[in-house]
Parts: C-alpha cells; structure tokens; sequence
C-alpha cells in the first residue's frame, strides 16, 4: 500500500472501534487518493472509475471501488445506510480497499518485477509476437 494511502487506511483502522462512519469515511478518502495513486484525477471518484472501466477495469475491482465510495459517502450524509447499526458493513470495507490494492498495485508490481528480469533478446521476440498478433497496437 502506497505510504500517502496507508496513513489514512492505519487512521480508518483506529476509529472504528468507536465509530464505524468515521472509518468508513477515511475509507473513501483512500479510494480517493488510490485514485490519484493511479494516474487519475482524485477530484471525482465516479468519473475516475468510469475512466477506470474504459480502460478495461475488471468488473470486481469496480464493484469494490463503488462500494467503498458509496458506502463511505453515506456514513457522512444522511441516507440509507447507517453505519451505527451496522458496523460490520464499515468492517468489510477495509477487505475491499486490501482486495483493490492486492490486484491494482501488488500483482502487477509482482509480475512487472519478475517480466523485467528477462533477457533482454527474449523481451524484443516478445514485442515483435505481439505486434503481429495486434499490429495497431503497437505502431
């Protein structure tokens, strides 16, 4: 988890305890700074997924995105959700934001660490496949 996200997911972590909303709150603020961490603007959230799912986002990843905003939207306006008498929707939103960063940030690293490692004549065969198999791709 990038450190500028963890401050606030370690803050969500001590307050839910004692309020579920203030968690849920600070949970939203991460997604809004993931964003960011991840080449989008971070000013809307919404339009940032939607961006997100033009670019081909996995349909799990953009329902853990959307829950964690909408729910943490609601526990700081008044709506249908209420998080004082369900703390453990709060609670799973932490398993939300951890799936998000686990296939957003942690697999590809993982991959791109391991990829990068090959031989460098191995990588040019890999590019000049692909480049037959989808040529406008790669121009």
């Amino acid at each position: 988890m990038p450190d500028e996200i963890k401050e606030d997911f370690k803050e969500a972590r001590q307050v839910f305890p004692t309020s579920p909303r203030s968690s849920a709150a600070l949970l939203r603020l991460v997604i809004q700074k993931l964003c960011k961490h991840l080449g989008y603007s971070g000013e809307n959230i919404n339009d940032d997924i939607r961006k997100m799912v033009a670019n081909g986002l996995d349909t799990l990843i953009q329902q853990a995105f959307d829950a964690v905003r909408v729910i943490g939207n609601e526990s700081v306006h008044p709506g249908q959700i209420d998080l004082r008498d369900d703390p453990n929707t709060a609670l799973q939103l932490f398993n939300l934001i951890n799936f998000i960063i686990v296939e957003m940030i942690t697999k590809p690293r993982r991959v791109q660490e391991i990829y990068s490692k090959l031989p460098q004549e191995k990588l040019k065969q890999i590019i000049e496949r692909d480049k037959r198999s989808n040529p406008a791709a790669h121009p």
